[in-house]
């Protein structure tokens, strides 16, 4: 059966759907300034990966806000990234606006890369699904969730736990 996220109707993700265990795949975005990164910039570091369809939506929004609460209480060797198909420039004045300053906003509006590498890619609208995967300082995912319904929140608790427990 195809995996779907249901974003109004049913859409079909594409891509591979990761577990834990699975090595995390590379991946090229743009940071706020447009300057290209990939998970290697993140060597070493607990990632906290939030994936949103788009910051100007109410549960993104939260989703994003609560990430950056939790961030300060994670410790340096973690890190939390918000992916989103939102342009670097929007992303930039959400953060401003918002307040966030702790989570890293990577715009994959350019290749769909991310989404294409971890089964997020929702290409019939070229958005991210809402997802969160842990990765450890390894580069192995330990935790993994695809929400399957756009107005539904993940479990902030689960992968707030696994990234705790994450080397």
């Amino acid at each position: 059966m195809a995996r779907v996220f249901t974003l109004g109707t049913e859409t079909p993700l594409v891509g591979p759907e990761l577990k834990p265990g699975d090595k995390a795949p590379n991946f090229e975005v743009l940071n706020n300034d447009r300057q290209k990164v990939t998970l290697d910039d993140f060597k070493g570091k607990v990632k906290i990966i939030s994936v949103v369809p788009s910051l100007d939506t109410g549960v993104c929004d939260a989703q994003t806000r609560r990430f950056n609460e939790e961030a300060a209480k994670l410790g340096d060797n973690v890190v939390v990234l918000t992916i989103s198909a939102d342009l670097p420039f929007a992303q930039k004045r959400w953060c401003g606006a918002a307040g966030v300053d702790r989570v890293i906003t990577l715009s994959d509006h350019l290749h769909m890369s991310f989404a294409k590498a971890y089964g997020t890619y929702l290409e019939e609208h070229r958005l991210n699904s809402r997802a969160v995967f842990v990765v450890d300082s390894n580069d192995t995912i330990t935790y993994a969730e695809y929400v399957p319904v756009a107005g539904q929140h993940p479990n902030y608790e689960a992968a707030i736990e696994a990234a705790k427990a994450a080397r």
